[in-house]
């Protein structure tokens, strides 16, 4: 379960025909995703979301923060967004829920640091 957030973080990181990739094999064709600046659903809604933030922060890279915590079809965890090697300026702590064959169904996302 835990591999899931790997796959997720990946699919935030990569773009063209990887990301498309990513979101075909790991994403369930219905899944929705949350955070208080957005709300999409579906593969599209995903690439575009996606699009927007590598727009806004280009170069930047998502990294795991800390252990993720699974159970059942669930997993939370923390993750920084900055320059790569560096201390992510943007922190935030999402939960994915998977669907019966462990695609990523549903994402609630929150951001805890963000910069002024």
């Amino acid at each position: 379960m835990k591999d899931i957030v790997q796959q997720y973080l990946a699919t935030w990181n990569a773009t063209g025909d990887e990301r498309a990739r990513l979101i075909s094999e790991h994403w369930s064709p219905e899944a929705t995703y949350t955070d208080p600046m957005a709300e999409v659903c579906g593969h599209d809604g995903i690439t575009a979301i996606v699009d927007g933030v590598q727009a806004q922060f280009p170069g930047w890279v998502f990294t795991q923060v800390g252990e993720a915590d699974a159970h059942h079809r669930q997993v939370r965890f923390r993750w920084g967004l900055g320059p790569e090697g560096a201390e992510p300026p943007v922190i935030g702590f999402d939960v994915l829920v998977t669907d019966e064959s462990g695609r990523i169904q549903d994402v609630c996302g929150f951001l805890d640091k963000v910069p002024a």
